[in-house]
């Protein structure tokens, strides 16, 4: 097993998790059948090569890599277990974690929450690195079906197809994140979009881009 390529994807995309997270708190993951390569623990997103970059079987077991994996790795592993997803990244972005302290969800007040659900829920707490906090994860992510979810005293956990579009969907929700406390900040209450208006932005987006 090598999965060169998901090792060259976290070693190419991993720097832009620098500007998501403070320090080294980030942590992102490419799946290949029954094994992902993961961001190693507790060194600077641009400072390990490919070879570096460990290998973890779904079932949560080290299968190679010269570094050690991410503590994150039972929440990786779990949520590969249970979703069809290709990539992970989980972030401690600072407008999506203080929702996260605040213990509340992102509610659809842009048309641009679509990429990732109808909002964003937040997930039961439970301490980083543990089986239950993955399980926590998928629960509300399925209940709101949505690739993304908040954890309550925590950060944020986006899922996707691969890992460009699973960092693209965490600058999504950061950026919006940002806009809702913004406005909550400056006295006024967010207007949240009714479910037939996204419904309609779901229908439109099908035929969006190239």
């Amino acid at each position: 097993m090598n999965l060169a390529a998901e090792r060259r994807a976290i070693v190419e995309h991993a720097p832009r998790l620098a500007a998501l997270t403070p320090g080294r708190t980030g942590n992102c993951s490419v799946r290949s059948g029954d094994a992902f390569a993961v961001t190693p623990t507790g060194v600077p997103y641009d400072s390990f090569d490919a070879e570096d970059v460990p290998l973890v079987g779904v079932d949560g077991e080290r299968r190679g890599g010269g570094m050690k994996p991410s503590s994150e790795v039972p929440m990786h592993a779990a949520i590969y277990r249970r979703e069809d997803v290709g990539a992970i990244v989980h972030t401690h972005s600072p407008w999506t974690t203080s929702l996260a302290i605040a213990g509340e969800d992102l509610p659809p007040i842009h048309y641009m929450i679509v990429a990732v659900g109808k909002r964003v829920p937040i997930a039961e707490y439970a301490r980083y690195g543990t089986a239950e906090l993955a399980e926590n994860v998928v629960e509300a992510m399925r209940a709101a079906e949505a690739s993304a979810a908040i954890l309550r005293s925590h950060g944020l956990v986006v899922t996707g197809p691969d890992l460009p579009t699973a960092i693209e969907n965490t600058v999504h929700v950061e950026s919006l994140a940002r806009m809702y406390l913004t406005a909550r900040g400056a006295g006024f209450e967010p207007t949240e979009l009714t479910d037939e208006e996204l419904e309609a932005v779901l229908e439109a987006f099908e035929d969006y881009g190239q």
